[in-house]
């Protein structure tokens, strides 16, 4: 007779067990029972057999110790080296990820195999915990092995206080001052980015979700501005469609080049960034043009020894979080994307931020100072700094000069809450003070960086992509024991560290209100800055976009009513005209004005929307909402005198749940009173 390992404790049951599965299928159709006591005996049947297939053969539990023992034989390894948990389970794994147990037990991880219970129970879990551990495996540089050593490397250096600017000095940064929207200079370098930029591609960095904004979806969905209602990923797509044309126009190319478009998504964001773009056809873009690639979360660490944390709802998992954005450039090298690239002749990759719906505004001229000056470098930075209270936006950076002891200068990008205790702790005491202008003498970095192509390329081949870290564990006490588990972190930014010193690495500063307008913060957070700082909210980056679009057409000579202060979400705005229009209107502002004749004004209290590539204003004179769409081959010019009771701002609650997410983060909706609204869907010339 066999036992069974679940029953051994218990032989006369084991009898029982055994005689019923052998005979009451034979009770059940040759013995005359009736009907009914026919299907218990077939049912019992079924459950006995199934449940003497599930149990272990204690001969099994024989063999399986052998076999353990016969594998760390073959591996060299003494039984007692290995923890018994995972011994008593090496029968069920295969050779790679039995290497895989090795491999954590070098690196002193034996505390994930404490848990683990005997064969038979959770074994599909307990290969599970090795898929993941493989996944983290391949996705770090140098695999898990390098991501340890170097988390203790980094642990031992905070734990010890060890300042990372330890050797440099730092200074305002030199160089050319901001650059003058409209004037020639900006025209000349505007025009020279127009011909550059079919030899670029551009870089989206969007892992997250909105939920920091109170808003559940992925912030790219979320509307730039409501006035027309275009989502950020839209009003992207649209822009560098409208920079592939102008590119091809200028340079008289006979055949358009098609701009690649690569956004970085992570496991929250990839499937709802993929369904964003389907569901509306790409946005016009080609989905060839199109390419998606997933960031891959990092292992947490426990503790000053780098050893790794179980995630604490799984203990057949590893916990982990982002790495940070600086994972693009190990994506962008190992996919193969940057040769492609650089094998059809371009020259730019441009990085950019998921929620600044003013940048493309300033691209056309900042990659033009790439290309004059020839930076392999260059950083997009705002001349107006916060005013203190600095501790309210933390995640801002700033720029600066380094001298390094060796004498070498070179430009860095700190983290804005790190500039303060940087400068105290090199002959500044006062740390990071207000100049006369009433702003940080530092500029700001918006993190949108232009990178020639080819250097670019060879600086990763040194690396494999892989970028200088950072860890920021928060301590209990002075024990520095950890409060919570931390990880590794990379910045995109800090590619320029590891470049020679003949990298040229420079910056473009141009005015906040043309370049800056970040949506990051929910309107509790935004309420709390201080009046005179920016609020980086959905309110303040939709009231950005008006301001600078008034401020374009008041440059180019349109009269424009002064913006009123208004109150939304607690944060107090200023409300320009809502002034709107499509990329394909024009990019540059040499050609937004060549769209305008004669004297035209708009009163603050109004609305425009231009939806079309052909649209000239002439003497127009408007106070009220005006909407035109039109297609390529209809050319209409709008003037003359037109007033209507317009769209109002109405101020809602945003605690308010039955008003959608994209409304309440910002605090107001688009009352639409009366509007005058034409749409020239054939081909010719009008008058409206």
């Amino acid at each position: 007779m066999k036992t069974y390992i679940h029953l051994n404790k218990y032989p006369l049951l084991i009898t029982i067990f055994t005689v019923i599965k052998h005979y009451t299928l034979i009770l059940a159709y040759y013995v005359p029972f009736g009907q009914f006591l026919r299907k218990i005996l077939l049912s019992l049947s079924l459950i006995f057999i199934f449940y003497s297939k599930t149990t272990i053969p204690a001969t099994m539990a024989t063999a399986t110790a052998d076999s353990s023992a016969k594998i760390l034989s073959d591996l060299n390894v003494n039984a007692g080296d290995w923890p018994p948990n995972l011994v008593k389970n090496l029968h069920l794994l295969h050779p790679d990820q039995i290497e895989l147990a090795k491999m954590l037990l070098v690196l002193r991880q034996s505390h994930l195999f404490q848990h683990w219970p005997e064969p038979g129970v959770e074994d599909k879990r307990k290969k599970a915990f090795f898929a993941q551990v493989a996944k983290l495996n391949s996705c770090y540089p140098g695999g898990l092995a390098s991501y340890v050593k170097n988390a203790k490397e980094l642990l031992a250096d905070s734990k010890e206080g060890k300042n990372p600017y330890d050797g440099f000095t730092p200074s305002v940064p030199t160089g050319d001052k901001v650059l003058s929207f409209g004037d020639d200079n900006f025209i000349r370098f505007e025009e020279a980015g127009i011909k550059e930029a079919q030899d670029a591609a551009f870089v989206l960095v969007a892992g997250g979700l909105g939920e920091r904004l109170g808003y559940n979806g992925i912030k790219v969905a979320l509307p730039a501005e409501t006035t027309t209602g275009t989502c950020f990923l839209q009003l992207y797509i649209e822009s560098i469609l409208a920079l592939q044309e102008a590119s091809s126009r200028l340079s008289q190319g006979t055949c358009q080049k098609e701009i690649p478009f690569v956004i970085m998504t992570s496991d929250d964001s990839y499937s709802r960034t993929m369904n964003l773009l389907e569901s509306n056809s790409y946005f016009g873009m080609k989905p060839t043009q199109v390419k998606l690639l997933k960031q891959e979360k990092v292992a947490c660490l426990d503790d000053n020894d780098a050893r790794l944390a179980l995630d604490p709802h799984d203990k057949y998992k590893i916990q982990t979080k982002p790495h940070g954005h600086g994972d693009v450039h190990s994506l962008l090298y190992s996919s193969g994307l940057l040769k492609i690239w650089h094998d059809a002749g371009l020259r730019w990759v441009l990085f950019f931020q998921d929620t600044n719906g003013l940048l493309f505004k300033a691209i056309p001229a900042a990659l033009g100072v790439s290309a004059t000056k020839q930076y392999h470098v260059n950083c997009l930075l705002f001349n107006e700094k916060q005013k203190k209270p600095l501790e309210e936006l933390p995640d801002s950076l700033t720029v600066m000069d380094m001298k390094l002891t060796s004498g070498r200068l070179m430009v860095i990008y700190v983290e804005y809450n790190q500039l303060d205790p940087l400068l105290r702790a090199n002959a500044h005491p006062d740390g990071d003070v207000n100049c006369e202008t009433g702003y940080s003498p530092f500029p700001g970095n918006i993190n949108q960086l232009i990178l020639e192509l080819g250097p670019y390329i060879e600086e990763l081949k040194k690396t494999g992509g892989a970028i200088e870290e950072f860890v920021n564990p928060k301590y209990k006490d002075a024990s520095k024991t950890f409060k919570s588990s931390t990880r590794l972190e990379c910045m995109m930014q800090d590619y320029p560290k590891t470049l020679p010193p003949s990298a040229k690495v420079g910056f473009t500063l141009m005015g906040t209100w043309l370049a800056y307008a970040p949506v990051k913060n929910n309107p509790e957070d935004a309420a709390k800055v201080s009046k005179g700082n920016h609020y980086h909210s959905a309110t303040s980056g939709e009231m950005a976009i008006y301001r600078a679009n008034s401020r374009i057409l008041q440059k180019a000579g349109v009269k424009l009513e002064d913006p009123v202060p208004q109150v939304f979400n607690g944060q107090e705005v200023e409300v320009w005209p809502r002034v709107t229009w499509k990329p394909i209107w024009r990019l540059t502002f040499s050609e937004i004005k060549s769209k305008l004749r004669g004297s035209c004004s708009i009163s603050q209290r109004s609305t425009m929307a231009l939806k079309g590539r052909n649209l000239f204003l002439e003497d127009l004179s408007l106070d009220g909402a005006l909407a035109i769409n039109s297609i390529d081959g209809a050319k209409v010019k709008v003037g003359g005198l037109i007033r209507n009771k317009g769209w109002s701002l109405e101020s809602i609650d945003h605690k308010d749940s039955g008003i959608p997410e994209e409304l309440r983060t910002r605090g107001f909706r688009i009352n639409k009173i009366e509007q005058l609204e034409k749409t020239y869907s054939e081909a010719g010339e009008f008058n409206f």
